[in-house]
């Protein structure tokens, strides 16, 4: 079924087909911490991080996570205001008009569909690799996961069975990640205690003690590595805001939400911590045999140290990861969906985008579209070049500072009549989301400009400029050109007629912090 176009000045709030109250807190937040997928986030990206910031991994987990706590008090102000499905789009679009609010969707649709191909392809490495260590062959069998078309096979598999239950009712997603996440989470504790423990024990491969100075972000030494480190941090904590586009699914749209993104981001850091502080005591970095700094195993840094700390039981974490990817897949898909949905109901996309599922209430057509272009797109770009793939999943790093920095400035100006109104809308409607989206805007600016060196990921260049900044350019130049057609056969909602701009005068009255 299809939702109506809502009559100018309607309340934003309105009912898309969507199911209500079907989401509580800890569903929320475990729904957030699976489409973060600390497992599989961690154990790519601690080792570069190390590469780049040394024993300082600590310091830079934290000023990482700085930006996002700020953005999600930003978040957590207009899901109070305005809590809406299409969360970035919506929220731009009451506070910078139609055109810049079209292209904050696209910038979530986008990112979120390039993680989507991403996290079907690690699930699919991780599942060979768990199968060639339980049978215990020397390799042959996880290499099989690099053959294109196996690779590109079980990757559709994958993502037909996250399609299959993204479609069905948000019940059945939480069902199935109470168990996932919870794994994952369990695995990584007790990963992260016995390396401690090693470490106690005088087992470890290269003891380092736990101090204060990993916690320094200025003992780095190197602007150009805290930037590079930052980077990185802000990639391992991206997917929190999946709460906040299921607002209208959940109990007390209007609290739930915002809390749930705060609490996922804040258990998400001190899990980060535990496992940093523990693999940086237990292996040290260096370059040696198992130290962080080895670049032969910093592609998968859990799998390298299982072993060594867990003995027998090292599946378990090759398992976790397999876990973490694949619940990340299925609850990723929630995000773009949603988003899609209150782009067409608002009528900045086709009105087929608003359609609901008439039995699982759910929509429908938006999961299943963002399915089918996330596998076609990891298909083409796989069976061309390996390098174009994973040069597209590093211009992630530019969407999702250009999407966040975005739904800060709006939540500042959205609430610019109430800056002064007292101490807590001066810090969470003005300097909080201002300082953070400040941050990702330098991030976007600098990761664009670094780009554009060709030497910039996997090396790969057009005509002397870096494939990356190509890609990145290309991916947000795509949402121009598709914007500036849906304005031409869809001028409704350009002329601010289905969702107007927005600024309100004061507070609702009751509201708690």
């Amino acid at each position: 079924m299809s939702a109506p176009t809502p009559a100018p000045g309607t309340e934003t709030t309105s009912n898309k087909g969507l199911s209500p109250g079907t989401v509580g807190m800890i569903g929320a937040v475990v729904i957030g911490i699976s489409t973060i997928a600390p497992a599989y986030t961690l154990t790519a990206s601690l080792g570069p991080t190390v590469s780049e910031v040394g024993f300082q991994v600590p310091a830079i987990i934290l000023v990482g996570f700085i930006p996002m706590l700020l953005v999600a008090f930003g978040y957590r102000e207009l899901n109070r205001a305005i809590p809406d499905a299409g969360t970035s789009f919506t929220w731009a679009t009451r506070a910078f008009g139609p055109w810049i609010g079209w292209m904050a969707g696209w910038g979530l649709v986008a990112a979120t569909v390039l993680v989507l191909s991403n996290l079907a392809g690690i699930a699919v490495e991780f599942l060979f690799l768990l199968i060639d260590q339980l049978a215990g062959s020397p390799g042959w069998i996880a290499d099989l996961a690099f053959n294109p078309f196996i690779n590109v096979g079980v990757c559709l598999l994958f993502m037909l069975g996250a399609t299959i239950v993204s479609y069905r009712d948000l019940q059945t997603t939480q069902r199935l990640q109470y168990f996932l996440v919870g794994f994952q989470v369990l695995v990584l504790v007790i990963f992260s205690v016995v390396a401690l423990v090693h470490v106690a024990n005088g087992t470890a491969f290269d003891a380092s003690p736990i101090e204060l100075s990993w916690f320094d972000p200025f003992a780095v030494g190197s602007l150009t590595a805290v930037v590079a480190g930052l980077s990185l941090s802000i990639f391992i904590f991206w997917g929190w805001d999946v709460v906040l586009t299921m607002n209208e699914e959940t109990k007390d749209p209007e609290r739930t939400p915002g809390r749930a993104a705060t609490v996922t981001v804040l258990i998400v850091v001190a899990l980060y911590l535990l496992i940093s502080l523990s693999l940086l005591s237990f292996a040290g970095v260096g370059t040696g045999e198992l130290g962080l700094g080895n670049e032969d195993i910093q592609a998968n840094v859990f799998f390298y140290l299982s072993g060594p700390v867990l003995g027998p039981l090292a599946f378990l974490v090759s398992l976790a990861v397999l876990t973490s990817s694949a619940s990340s897949l299925q609850s990723t898909a929630v995000g773009p969906a949603r988003t899609l949905l209150a782009m067409g109901y608002y009528g900045a996309l086709p009105p087929v985008f608003a359609k609901v599922s008439p039995r699982f209430f759910t929509p429908g057509f938006a999961t299943v579209v963002s399915a089918v272009v996330a596998s076609v797109f990891y298909a083409v770009m796989r069976l061309i070049s390996e390098n174009v793939l994973w040069d597209t999943i590093t211009a992630l790093g530019m969407m999702i500072c250009f999407y966040y920095g975005l739904t800060a400035f709006a939540c500042v100006w959205y609430f610019r009549k109430q800056w002064f109104d007292s101490a807590r809308s001066f810090f969470f409607t003005f300097l909080f989301p201002l300082v953070g989206g400040a941050i990702l805007a330098v991030l976007f600016v600098i990761t664009l400009v670094d780009s554009a060196d060709p030497a910039y990921g996997s090396g790969s260049n057009v005509g002397g400029l870096g494939l990356v900044f190509i890609l990145g350019v290309a991916v947000i130049l795509v949402g121009i050109v598709i914007m500036i057609w849906q304005s031409v056969v869809r001028p409704g909602f350009f002329r601010g007629e289905t969702l107007s701009i927005e600024a309100p005068e004061s507070l609702r009255k009751g509201r708690h912090a």
